[in-house]
């Protein structure tokens, strides 16, 4: 739990100046002080103004002005006035003026008066502006729910309980960030989810020590794990539909909010779930099991099509006479591994540009650039059309998962094989095989989490079938 130390104290004026004087009243135009005075009774309200709910604070007051009491400034008397003349839904008394400020600048109002004595009163009469929640565009699917996560911590915490309606389901609040002082919610079933993991998770979140997380998951990411950066395979699964992150938290799996972030984290996670898709689950389970197999497949023709070939060329004899066709008629000018490295830097620079080319014009781009850049390079002899084709069946297979991580992950291992074939033949093969399955092997989730090639490694044989194969939902 977040700890607060300083106190108000039992002068009304001198709360008043401490509390100016904390939030530097007067500095920012958006951050109101509205004084206030019934029947002789001096209260004040602190809050943001692009945060208050105008209507309901202009009703409140209209209420003030009718209470005759405002309490005698005797110990609890805050809360016997917020339990009879405070018509608000949440309020919260507190002494405390760090849970005061915080309160503030998160979106609350915060309310002193006379009759408190040396208590406060929190106001939660905020609105965030938010969003639509649409589809999102890096995770669409063919046929299901058509919305997504957005920046509002609430409202992502509401769709996940749209779709969960149990009282096993716990949103578990923490605050991070020296300065951003970022809301996080843990998300988890209590019947479901290892609690033992729950609570390192929890505690690792409360006791990290940042200034501030404004980058959202990412920092987060980077504060939590001490990431080596040797192993490139992504220990985090992130996903902004809120459908996914339902189902993952009733497969036993504890999903991350954070405020101002259209994500939810997934932990812990596994080499595995990254090759589950939403469209899986609203197929038939004949489709969806097809999907998925073919998905693993594709997974491993991105990692090793470039580095077999390369082999196979190096040892033409190895070669049976069916397959001679892939041995190419116009090798290029080029060396091959080096128009294999070459076209994997081209492919990120296509991909670069995309991102950063207005909508309209960003498919055109990336097609049209493709095949003149592939296209010039074939003519004037640079590439051979079998690096062309290879790499085209890459960047193709590379878009069969929706994490741009794992992604990059899979372009590091090839390129790793393509490197110690190149030095080593064969042997370079097999060691870059055997550096990839210790990498894999050594990769954990935070927090002390299962490992990575769960349920493989340990073998789990129930839960790899139902990784590998989409099953019939039990009745």
């Amino acid at each position: 739990m977040q700890e607060f130390h300083r106190t108000l104290g039992a002068s009304y004026d001198d709360n008043i100046l401490l509390m100016d004087r904390l939030l530097r009243i007067g500095s920012s135009f958006d951050l109101i002080r509205r004084p206030l005075t019934v029947g002789g009774t001096r209260m004040v309200f602190y809050y943001l103004e692009g945060f208050m709910q105008t209507g309901t604070f202009q009703k409140l007051l209209t209420h003030l002005l009718s209470v005759a009491d405002f309490g005698d400034g005797s110990p609890g008397s805050a809360e016997r006035f917020a339990q009879s003349s405070l018509p608000a839904a949440e309020t919260v008394c507190t002494d405390s003026v760090d849970r005061l400020l915080l309160a503030v600048l998160s979106g609350c109002c915060a309310y002193l008066c006379e009759g408190f004595g040396a208590c406060g009163v929190i106001l939660d009469m905020r609105s965030y502006p938010a969003r639509e929640a649409s589809e999102p565009e890096n995770d669409r699917v063919m046929r299901g729910s058509r919305d997504g996560f957005v920046e509002t911590l609430l409202f992502n915490a509401s769709m996940i309980r749209r779709r969960i309606r149990s009282p096993a389901l716990t949103v578990e609040y923490v605050n991070a960030g020296a300065s951003s002082r970022t809301d996080l919610a843990l998300v988890y079933m209590a019947d479901r989810a290892d609690m033992g993991y729950v609570a390192r998770l929890g505690e690792a979140l409360r006791t990290m020590r940042t200034d501030s997380l404004v980058l959202g998951h990412q920092s987060v990411a980077e504060v939590l794990m001490r990431r080596r950066w040797y192993n490139p395979f992504p220990r985090l699964r992130m996903t902004e539909r809120p459908d996914a992150a339902a189902a993952s938290v009733l497969e036993g799996s504890v999903v991350l909010l954070c405020d101002n972030s259209p994500e939810a984290m997934i932990l812990p996670t596994s080499l595995f779930d990254f090759l589950q898709e939403t469209d899986d689950y609203y197929v038939s389970p004949m489709t969806g099991t097809y999907l998925r197999l073919l998905r693993h497949a594709v997974f491993l023709i991105a990692v090793f099509v470039t580095p077999l070939w390369y082999l196979f060329l190096m040892h033409p004899e190895w070669i049976p006479p069916a397959l001679r066709l892939i041995v190419p008629q116009n090798p290029g000018a080029l060396p091959i591994l080096l128009q294999l490295y070459l076209t994997e830097f081209a492919l990120d620079g296509l991909k670069l540009a995309s991102l950063n080319t207005p909508n309209v014009l960003s498919n055109s781009l990336s097609v049209v650039g493709g095949l003149l850049l592939g296209d010039f390079a074939v003519t004037v002899g640079w590439l051979s059309p079998d690096v062309i084709l290879y790499m085209a069946v890459v960047g193709i297979a590379n878009f069969t998962q929706s994490s741009y991580e794992l992604g990059y992950a899979f372009k590091y291992v090839r390129l790793m094989l393509l490197t110690l074939t190149a030095l080593f033949d064969v042997w370079g093969f097999a060691l870059g095989i055997v550096v990839n399955i210790v990498l894999l092997a050594a990769n954990r989730a935070p927090c002390g989490g299962r490992g990575y090639l769960y349920p493989l490694i340990p073998f789990h044989g129930r839960a790899l079938a139902r990784l590998l194969f989409r099953v019939r939902k039990p009745d």
